[in-house]
Formats: structure tokens, C-alpha cells, sequence
């Protein structure tokens, strides 16, 4: 028989939800008011109503809330994956595919070094430094060293779209090369993650080369003859032009494709981006739909998922501060060398090349979606995720400034130079 929950726990799961979402939307549009990413103050409203700080101050308070009633923790849990997952599928919408294969060759360089560098760095210093820092429950020096070269890889879509739109150069032609080339190197990662996945599963004797190639012929079929089955069953569900039928085609597609990768092995997050990715460009799910979504799901589930963050970990208890700066070296070193290199190579000047090394070094969600898949996989430690965290905050901060300042001083240069 199935269980469900009663009066005193679905009033528990309710009470989570409040205690959760009010601080982390508070502190989001906090965050905001000072032209910082929202994710920042969601993050910290987690470690503030979790055991970092309500848990150490009022134990009883926050054994009484979150540890009480575990049935409605799993609940609110749920809400929190849904979450996630929808913002994996309109992270997926950013991805124009168009675009990239217009801006292909002039981003190929950028996107490229921004990958190769950040992933070798990140895989050989994690590969030299395991036992002495890196070190984890899963016990996988190759599968933990594969994992950090992939994180360190991906560029934060979001953010650096921001931070183009503040500058006001997003449609110039620079704009358009950063931006095809952070596309390229958020999907590719995402790949390259849902291969490590499948990796993990083969050292536990669950998968195999076939699993593995069997995700990656699925990312290729939703990007290729899955993309014309989702505009026609979209434009389907448009007839008669119902736009509540066609955004409920595009969460169902979303939750399929979610359904279809958990069962290979590969998180449901990487389905519902392939899906985002296929979606984008379909003319029966219009920027009205997308507005829908993106508003629903970034001021109430996705607030609910990174504040959750802060309620799985003691900051406190588990902090390192060597392992955090070991991790923020490597990852602005790796990154702004690689996508610094790849500028020049594309005839990007000294002060722009710079400038979109440190707009590529923006790190963001999925930074924090894959530390915590890694985390629970037990491919990570908690020191080691805690470190993750602190460098996706710190990068986000600066990244934004110290590209607006080279841009500018670009400028300048070019205002005096003689015609």
C-alpha cells in the first residue's frame, strides 16, 4: 500500500519549504539589487537556516524542522530535484545552435583552448595531489581526476550572458564569438559528464563501452531527428493555439528525456538539457513560454535547490581552507590561461583577449549541479565540494568587474589611436 503523508508532516514540509524559500529569495534579490548572481545569495540562505549556522547556534530548532520528520524533508527533497531539473531545460534554451555553427570557426579556437587547458590542468594536478587532498569514498583516482578536468571545463552560460548584456556588447561581434564559444564548452562538458557518469557505473560493474556510447548516440539523435520530433509534436499541441497544452508538451518532453537518461545511467538533468537544446529554436514554443517557465522555475524551484545545498553540509565543520585555495588556483589558472591563449589565436587584441579569459573563467549552477552529483556519488569529498562552491562564488564575483574594466581600457585604446 502506498504511504502518504499526514496532517503533522505535510505542516513539516510546508514549514520547510517557507523556512527555505523566504531567506533564499530575500537574499537572491539582495544579491541582484548589487549586480551579483542570485545563486550566490540562495546559496547562502542554505547555509544559514541549515547545520552551518542554525544547526551550531539552536541544535534543537533545526533537529525539530528538517530532522524530525524525514518523510517530509523527502518530500521537499523532490520539490527540490523537480527543480534542477526544469532549470537544466531552460538552461538548454541559451544553447542556439544556430549561432554556434554560424560563429563555429571564429569560436573554435576560444572554445577549444577553453576546454583542452582547464580539463588537462584540472585532471593532472587532481591526478598528483589525490592522496594527499582528493581522496573519497569511491576510491577512483581516475574517475575523481576525469570529473575535476570536466568541471573546471565548463563556463557558466548564464553568467556570462549577464555580464555581456551589462556591458552592452552581446550582439557585436565579440559578443557573439564569447558567447558561441561559452555554448560550445557548457554542451560539450555536459557530454563529457555524462560519460564520466557511465565511467563510475563501469567500475562498479554496471555499464560498459556500449553504455557509455549509448548516451552519447542519444545526445546525438536529440539534437539531430529527436529535435524534428519535438517541433512536431509541439506543433501538435499548438493547434488551435493553446500555449497551456504546448508548455505541457515541453515539461512532459523535458520529463521523458529525464526519465530516458536516468535509465542509462546518466542523470536525469543531462536529458532535460538535451531537450532544452532541441527546444530552442521551435517556432510553436515562443519567448512567451519561455518566459513562463524561466520565471516560474528561477524565482521558486531552482532558489529551493541551492539553498539545499547549504542544508546538506556544515561549512564550519567541514571547511579546508587549503583544499579551497588549491581548487581556486587551479581552476582561474587553467581557464583563464586556456580561453586567454584561444583569444589571441582567434585576433583578439592583448586587453580583449583578457577580458573574455576572465568572462570565460565564470563558473555558475552547473558548477554546483555536478559538485553535488559528484558528492553523492561519492566521487568527491564534502572539503573538496565545499571547495567547489567557494571558487564558483569567487569566480562569478570577479569576473564580471575585471572584464568590464579590460573592455573599457580596449576602448580607450581605440579612441586615441591615430586614423
Amino acid at each position: 500500500m502506498v504511504s502518504k503523508l499526514n496532517s503533522s508532516e505535510i505542516i513539516h514540509f510546508l514549514l520547510i519549504l517557507l523556512i527555505i524559500l523566504i531567506p533564499a529569495r530575500l537574499l537572491g534579490e539582495l544579491c541582484r539589487r548589487y549586480k551579483l548572481p542570485a545563486i550566490i545569495g540562495e546559496i547562502f540562505a542554505g547555509i544559514i537556516v541549515g547545520p552551518t549556522l542554525l544547526g551550531l547556534l539552536f541544535p534543537s530548532v533545526f533537529k525539530d524542522i528538517f530532522l524530525a520528520t524525514p518523510h517530509a524533508f523527502e518530500a521537499f527533497d523532490g520539490i527540490a530535484n523537480i527543480g534542477i531539473i526544469l532549470l537544466m531545460f531552460i538552461a538548454g534554451f541559451e544553447v542556439d545552435l544556430k549561432q554556434i555553427r554560424q560563429n563555429g570557426k571564429q569560436a573554435i579556437s576560444i572554445s577549444l583552448t577553453g576546454i583542452i587547458f582547464p580539463f588537462a590542468i584540472g585532471f593532472a594536478s587532481v591526478w598528483y595531489l589525490y592522496q594527499s587532498h582528493f581522496a573519497n569514498g569511491f576510491n577512483n583516482q581516475l574517475v575523481t581526476s576525469l570529473f575535476f578536468g570536466t568541471a573546471l571545463s565548463i563556463t557558466a552560460l548564464s553568467v556570462i550572458t549577464k555580464i555581456l548584456l551589462d556591458l552592452d556588447i552581446l550582439n557585436t561581434r565579440i559578443g557573439n564569438i564569447v558567447l558561441t564559444a561559452a555554448m560550445v564548452d557548457d554542451f560539450l562538458g555536459w557530454i563529457l559528464f555524462s560519460v564520466i557518469i557511465q565511467l563510475m557505473n563501469v567500475g562498479k560493474g554496471e555499464a560498459s563501452f556500449w553504455s557509455v556510447s549509448i548516451v552519447v548516440l542519444y545526445a546525438v539523435f536529440m539534437l539531430t531527428a529527436g529535435r524534428w520530433l519535438i517541433h512536431k509534436l509541439l506543433a501538435f499541441a499548438g493547434k488551435g493555439e493553446k500555449p497551456g497544452r504546448v508548455l505541457t508538451m515541453a515539461v512532459c518532453l523535458c520529463l521523458i528525456s529525464a526519465c530516458i537518461t536516468e535509465g542509462l545511467g546518466v542523470r536525469g538533468i543531462f536529458g532535460a538539457f538535451l531537450v532544452g537544446v532541441g527546444i530552442n529554436d521551435s517556432v510553436y514554443f515562443t519567448e512567451k513560454h519561455k518566459h513562463v517557465l524561466h520565471q516560474f522555475t528561477i524565482n521558486v524551484l531552482a532558489p529551493l535547490f541551492f539553498a539545499s545545498v547549504g542544508l546538506r553540509l556544515n561549512f564550519i565543520a567541514n571547511f579546508n581552507l587549503e583544499v579551497v585555495v588549491i581548487i581556486l588556483i587551479i581552476a582561474c589558472l587553467a581557464k583563464l590561461l586556456g580561453a586567454g591563449i584561444g583569444s589571441a589565436m582567434s585576433g583578439m587584441s592583448k586587453n580583449e583577449s583578457i577580458a573574455v579569459a576572465f568572462g570565460m573563467n565564470a563558473r555558475g549552477s552547473q558548477e554546483i549541479v555536478l559538485g553535488l552529483l559528484a558528492l553523492q556519488a561519492k566521487i568527491i569529498s564534502e572539503p573538496v565540494f565545499e571547495g567547489l562552491v567557494v571558487m564558483t562564488v569567487v569566480t562569478m564575483i570577479i569576473s564580471g568587474p575585471i572584464m568590464k574594466h579590460y573592455f573599457l581600457k580596449e576602448q580607450k585604446l581605440q579612441l586615441v589611436e591615430p586614423t
